[in-house]
This record gives C-alpha cells, structure tokens and sequence, in this order.
C-alpha cells in the first residue's frame, strides 16, 4: 500500500520526530487506539512513516474500552489496524465504575489516570518502550490554558516524557498540527471515527477551554499563536517568586515591628 500525506504534513511530523528525538532504531511503539479522528490519523501517519524512514521501529495498537456503553464495537477499529499490517488489542477497564467511587476527584482525571495505567501495563507485557499518543497543537495550548485557569499553575504537557516507574517513554509526534489540519486528513482519506463513549463529551473544561479560544480568536486572530507561543520555556516572562511561608518571613516581619513598651 502506498501511504500518501499532504507535505505540509509529513514536515510538521518529522519537525517533531527530529526536534524532540521522538523515533530511535529498534524502537517498539504501542499507539493508543480510541478511535477517535487523532488516533487514527496518528495510526496512519505512523505507518507511513515505518515505511518511509531510514530507522526501523515496530508498531502495534491498544484500544482502551471504559465501560461507558455496552455497545462499544472495536471491530473497525480491528480491521483499521490489520489493513496497515499493525497487530491490534483491546482491553476492557470499567472506568465507569471507578468514577463512582472516585467521586471526589475530576472524571476526566480518573479517566486519564485508569486509562493511562492500561496502556503502561500493556506496553510492558509486549515488550514496548514507548507509547505514542495522539495529541495535538491545541491540545497543548488548551492544557495550557486549563492548568493555569483550574489549577493556578503554567504547565502543560511534553512532546516526549520518560516515565521512570515503568522505563517507558510517551511521544506525541502530531504536536506540530492543528486539530482542523487533522481533521481534513481523516475526511480525505475516508477514515471513520467511531463515536466517543464518554457520557460527558462535549461537556467538559477542555470544552469550555477550547470554546473560550475560538471565541477570543474571533476576535482576535492573534490569540491562539500567542499561547502557542507560550508553550515555550523562553517565552516565560518576569513572574514573582515563591511565596514565603509564615518562618521564612518572621525576621523580616520582626524588623517593621517596634518594641511593645
């Protein structure tokens, strides 16, 4: 099969391969499989480049099915993986269930968190060394925007994170692209995403997050490549410090103060 992409495309994706030293020889690389548009597009563009680089690497898909919908079919997504020769697996965690009894925590957290623990244990018992997920552009810069709106913190994920407790790496190669550049890729080449099963898609702070942006955008065009441009560790401006604790201040606190008489 000959697998083609836009050149705009492949050079984003190798922008990211050779920037942040994603793809090494021998590398055997588990790709989280939901289903959705990015993973698939990432499952492709992946495949064409095992076909198309010099290094040589392996792939295989995980799906994750969270027990939201009894419905949930990962047969397509079966034959989506053997169409491009990738060996494919699907494990079921009733996330459901858990976010029940983690009821006092974000769903969207305890999702990620149990969702994350599969696709880790997984990657081990097949012998992968690293994890490839499809996150995106705005994926970043609304985590961005999210963490410093819900947590108070300017943070956001890396394009490529070594996990000590399991010796695995997670690598983001479609980091470069936008998520419209992903979704004119799948539509052109006829992939079918199937539904997401959350209960709460569409109606979550990353929604929100990524609502607020276009609107902002909107408005003004130049919103969104500033908070790209603030993904950048160069781009931190001038911040306070650290806050002092009660100790820390108590002999400078002591030298304002007069003497009681």
């Amino acid at each position: 099969m000959k697998y083609q992409l836009p050149q705009v495309y492949f050079s984003k994706i190798m922008r990211a391969i050779v920037e942040f030293d994603l793809i090494q020889e021998g590398d055997a690389i588990l790709i989280g499989l939901s289903g959705g548009k990015d993973s698939l597009f990432l499952t492709y563009a992946l495949t064409m480049m095992r076909e198309r680089l010099k290094k040589h690497f392996s792939l295989r898909t995980f799906t994750v099915n969270p027990g939201f919908n009894l419905d949930f079919d990962a047969e397509a997504l079966r034959a989506f993986s053997q169409s491009l020769d990738i060996p494919f697996a699907i494990q079921t965690v009733d996330i459901a269930s858990m976010l029940e009894t983690e009821a006092n925590k974000s769903a969207c957290y305890t999702c990620a968190f149990f969702r994350r623990g599969a696709v880790n244990r997984y990657a081990k018992e097949q012998g992968c060394n690293k994890i490839a997920y499809a996150h995106h552009n705005d994926d970043a810069v609304e985590t961005l925007l999210m963490s410093l709106l819900y947590s108070g913190q300017i943070q956001t994920f890396a394009p490529k994170t070594y996990l000590d407790r399991s010796g695995i790496t997670v690598i983001r190669p479609l980091i470069y692209l936008r998520e419209s550049e992903i979704q004119e890729a799948v539509c052109f080449h006829g992939m079918t995403p199937i539904p997401s099963p959350c209960p709460r898609d569409g109606n979550t702070a990353r929604q929100k997050v990524k609502a607020l942006i276009a609107k902002l955008t909107a408005e003004n065009p130049l919103i969104y490549p500033h908070l790209a441009a603030a993904l950048r560790k160069n781009n931190i401006g001038e911040l306070w410090p650290p806050a002092k604790n009660r100790q820390e201040m108590a002999a400078t606190y002591q030298c304002f103060m007069k003497e009681k008489t």
